[in-house]
C-alpha cells in the first residue's frame, strides 16, 4: 500500500474514532475476510473486495467509507430528521450492520452527535486516494454503493410531505462526495 493511502487511512480513523467509541474500534480491529467485508460492505464483487484488502482496508476503514456519507448527508442541514435516522439505519441493516454489530454502534453514536468538522474531509482524502487505486469498474461500484445509501438518506428528509426533494445543503454533501469518488 502507498505511504499516502495509509497515512489518509490512520487520519480518517483518528478523526472518526474519540475516545467513547475505543470499545468499538477495539473489536472492529479484528483480521477482516472477503466475506465479512462483504457482509459489513453490502458489496458483492469478489475482484473489488480482493482490491479493498489488498489496499490495506480495515473494519474501521469500511465501515468509515459505508457510513460517513450517510451520516454527513443526513447532518448537511444542521440536524438529523427522524425520516432521515430511520433511512440510515434501514441502509445500515441492509448492508448487514444490525443492532449488536460494533459498527452499528458506531453509527448510533454518529446520530446522535454530530462528528467532529474535519470528519468528512477526512473521508473525501481517503476515499478519494483508494478510488485512484481502483479500476474504472471498482470504482463505478464503489461510487454506485455509497452514492446509492447516501442520496437514500438525502431523500427521505425531502420537500413537501417527503415526497423526495432534496436540499440544497444536501446536494452541495452529495457534490462532494461523488468528486472524492471520481
Amino acid at each position: 500500500m502507498n505511504d499516502f493511502l495509509d497515512g489518509r487511512r490512520k487520519a480518517l480513523e483518528t478523526s472518526f474514532f474519540v475516545q467513547r467509541d475505543q470499545e468499538l474500534l477495539a473489536e472492529l480491529r479484528k483480521d477482516m475476510t472477503k466475506e465479512s467485508l462483504a457482509e459489513l460492505s453490502g458489496v458483492s464483487d469478489a475482484a473489488l473486495l480482493d482490491r479493498l484488502i489488498e489496499l490495506g482496508v480495515s473494519a474501521e476503514t469500511l465501515a468509515a467509507l459505508s457510513l460517513a456519507p450517510l451520516v454527513a448527508v443526513a447532518w448537511a442541514d444542521g440536524s438529523i430528521a427522524e425520516n432521515e435516522r430511520d433511512a440510515i439505519l434501514r441502509s445500515a441493516d441492509e448492508a448487514g450492520l444490525s443492532k449488536g454489530h460494533e459498527a452499528y454502534g458506531l453509527l448510533v453514536n454518529w446520530l446522535e452527535e454530530k462528528p467532529p468538522a474535519d470528519f468528512i474531509s477526512a473521508w473525501k482524502e481517503y476515499s478519494t486516494e483508494l478510488a485512484q487505486q481502483l479500476d474504472d469498474a471498482g470504482r463505478q461500484r464503489l461510487s454506485e454503493t455509497v452514492l446509492g445509501r447516501a442520496r437514500a438518506v438525502a431523500e427521505a428528509a425531502g420537500g413537501i410531505l417527503g415526497m423526495g426533494a432534496i436540499s440544497p445543503a444536501e446536494k452541495a454533501v452529495l457534490a462532494d462526495l461523488e468528486s472524492a469518488l471520481a
